[in-house]
C-alpha cells in the first residue's frame, strides 16, 4: 500500500466482524477494560481476546504496541490484532499504533475498529506511511496490504480530519519515490521534469538551466556537475498562498555522487542514488503545501548535479569562484553538495527576497558519526525561528539536534589561495560544513541548515518507515509552516492543536 486512497472509513458494523477478511483489529485501553467491539471479538473467539487481555504479555506491551491472535474460530478473519492505546493518545502515540497495525496486518486485507479516540486521521496516517513500499522497478511488485477500513461512529468527521493526512502522506511518499530511485532513472533531467508535473497542484515552476546558471554566475555549482553528461539545473517551485515575503526551502539535488575526481571507496556507493535527498524533502514540502492548499507564501529551490569523475571533472586544487563572488578552494571534489548550495542559497536571496531559509542536505558522513542515524543535525543563526523549528520537529516525531556555529570553527575553512576551503578537514565535519555555507547567508537572514545524512534513508525498519527512504523533514517542515508562517483563523488553529 502506497497511498492513504486504499484507507477508507466506514460506520460501526459489529455484525460484520465474522464475516471481515484478513486482519480485525480493536483499540483497548492500557486498563484492558473492553468497548462493544472488544466484547464483540471476544464473543466471536470465545474468550480468546479476555484471556489475551488478563495475561503479562499485555502488561508489558507500551502505547501504540500491538498483540496478534492468529487463526480465531468462528470468524472468517485469520487474526485479531488487539491496540494497546490510551483513550486519550499523543499524535506520536496514534500514528506508532497505525505503524504497528501495518506490520501486524501483512498480506489482504483489515479491519479496525476506532472506539473512544479523537485521533483516527493520525492512526491512518502512521498505518499509510509504514505501509508504503517502493516497488515500481519490481517485475513482480509481491503482495502487501491491499486494503484497510477503519470503523468509526462518525466516518464524515473522520474523513476530514484524515483531508490533512493525506496531504502529509502523499507529500511524505513522493520524498520516499524519489529518494528510492536509482540514478539511471532519476538523473537531473527526469527529477526536473517530476517537479514541473506539481505545476498541476497550483505550483508555479521555473526551471534554469546551465547556460541560465553561467549567466547568474552559479559556477561553483556548475563546477560539481561539469565532470557528467547529465546537465546541470536549477528549479524553483512556489506556492503563493499568502502574500508577503516567502520562506525558503533549499535543497541539495545530487542525483549521483561518486566523489568525483576525490573518488569515494566502492563499497555502499551504491547508496549514493540517495545523495539528493534535501531536494527530495523540498520537493515533498512543496507537494504538500499544494495539496492542503495551505496559506502561506512558501518558496523551494533545488540544486540538481551529478558528481561524476571524467576528463572534464573538477579537480583538488582548483579555485571556483560563487555567485556571490567569494573563491573557493575545491580541496576535496566530494565535499561538493556545500558547492551547489552556497550558489543556491545565495541565488534564493538575491532573487526571492525571503523573510527566512531552510536548507536541507545529505551533506556529510561526520552527521552521523556525531548522531547516528536518530537525529538530523540542525544548524541556527537565529535563536527563535530553530527553535520554532526543534519544537515543529519533535511534535512530529522527527529527531533533531540542534549543533553549535562558532569564529573557532569558521577559521579551520579559511583559504589559502583562495577566500575559503571546501572542507576542514575530519574534525567537526559536519559544523565546519555549516560554517562554509553560512559564509552565503546573509548577516540579517534567518538561516537553519540541516545536515540529514543520517535520516533520510535508513537500514532497518522505524515505527513509520520500511528499511530505506524515509521522507525525514516533510512533516517537520510542514509543521514548521502551519505554526509560523501560515495565515489562518484563530478557531482553525485550536483546531489544529487538538484534531486529527
Amino acid at each position: 500500500m502506497t497511498d492513504l486512497r486504499e484507507i477508507t472509513f466506514a460506520e460501526t458494523d459489529l455484525n460484520a466482524l465474522a464475516e471481515a477478511e484478513g486482519k480485525v483489529a480493536v483499540l483497548v485501553p492500557a486498563e484492558g477494560t473492553m468497548g462493544p467491539g472488544a466484547r464483540r471479538l471476544n464473543k466471536l473467539t470465545k474468550g480468546a481476546v479476555a484471556r489475551a487481555l488478563g495475561s503479562d504479555a499485555w502488561e508489558k506491551l507500551g502505547a501504540g504496541d500491538v498483540m496478534g491472535l492468529g487463526y480465531p474460530v468462528g470468524m472468517a478473519a485469520d487474526g485479531v490484532v488487539l491496540v494497546k492505546l490510551p483513550r486519550r493518545p499523543t499524535v506520536a502515540e496514534a500514528r506508532k499504533a497505525g505503524g504497528a497495525l501495518a506490520r501486524a496486518a501483512g498480506k489482504g486485507a483489515l479491519t479496525v475498529l476506532v472506539e473512544g479516540t479523537r485521533r483516527a486521521g493520525q492512526l491512518a496516517l502512521g498505518l499509510a506511511l509504514r505501509g508504503y513500499a517502493f516497488t515500481v522497478r519490481k517485475a513482480d511488485p509481491g503482495e502487501g496490504l491491499k486494503a484497510a477500513v477503519l470503523m468509526v461512529k462518525d466516518p464524515a468527521e473522520a474523513e476530514g480530519a484524515l483531508a490533512k493526512a493525506r496531504a502529509v502522506a502523499e507529500g511524505v511518499f513522493f520524498t520516499r519515490d524519489l529518494v528510492s530511485e536509482p540514478a539511471n532513472v532519476l538523473g537531473t533531467v527526469e527529477f526536473a521534469t517530476r517537479l514541473e508535473a506539481l505545476r498541476d497542484l497550483g505550483v508555479e515552476v521555473e526551471v534554469l538551466e546551465e547556460a541560465d546558471l553561467e549567466k547568474l554566475g552559479m559556477r561553483a555549482l556548475l563546477a560539481v556537475g561539469q565532470g557528467s553528461a547529465m546537465p546541470s539545473k536549477v528549479v524553483t517551485m512556489r506556492w503563493k498562498g499568502a502574500e508577503g515575503a516567502p520562506l525558503a526551502l533549499v535543497g541539495k539535488g545530487v542525483v549521483f555522487d561518486t566523489g568525483g575526481i576525490s573518488l569515494k571507496p566502492a563499497a555502499g556507493m551504491e547508496d549514493m542514488t540517495m545523495d539528493m535527498g534535501g531536494a527530495g524533502v523540498v520537493a515533498g514540502v512543496m507537494k504538500t503545501l499544494a495539496l492542503r492548499k495551505a496559506k502561506a507564501n512558501v518558496v523551494g529551490l533545488v540544486g540538481l548535479v551529478e558528481n561524476m569523475p571524467s576528463h572534464m571533472a573538477q579537480r583538488p586544487g582548483d579555485i571556483v569562484v560563487s555567485m556571490k563572488g567569494d573563491t573557493i578552494e575545491v580541496l576535496n571534489t566530494d565535499a561538493e553538495g556545500r558547492l551547489v548550495l552556497a550558489d543556491v542559497l545565495w541565488h534564493t536571496q538575491e532573487t526571492e527576497k525571503p523573510c527566512a531559509i531552510v536548507d536541507l542536505a545529505t551533506l556529510t558522513g561526520a552527521c552521523i558519526v556525531a548522531l547516528g542515524y536518530e537525529n538530523a543535525a540542525v544548524y541556527g543563526t537565529d535563536d527563535k525561528f530553530t527553535n520554532d523549528f526543534l519544537r515543529a520537529a519533535e511534535a512530529e516525531g522527527e529527531g533533531a539536534w540542534r549543533m553549535p556555529l562558532g569564529k573557532a570553527y569558521d577559521d579551520m575553512i579559511k583559504g589559502t589561495k583562495g577566500d575559503i576551503k571546501n572542507t576542514g578537514g575530519r574534525p567537526a565535519g559536519s559544523i565546519t560544513a555549516a560554517q562554509f555555507l553560512k559564509r552565503f547567508v546573509k548577516d540579517d537572514m534567518p538561516w537553519i541548515h540541516l545536515d540529514i545524512a543520517g535520516v533520510a534513508q535508513v537500514t532497518k525498519d522505524t515505527e513509520l518507515a520500511p528499511k530505506g527512504a524515509t521522507g525525514w523533514g516533510v512533516m517537520a517542515l510542514d509543521r514548521l509552516v502551519r505554526d509560523r508562517f501560515e495565515e489562518k483563523p484563530v478557531a482553525e488553529a485550536k483546531a489544529d492543536e487538538g484534531a486529527a
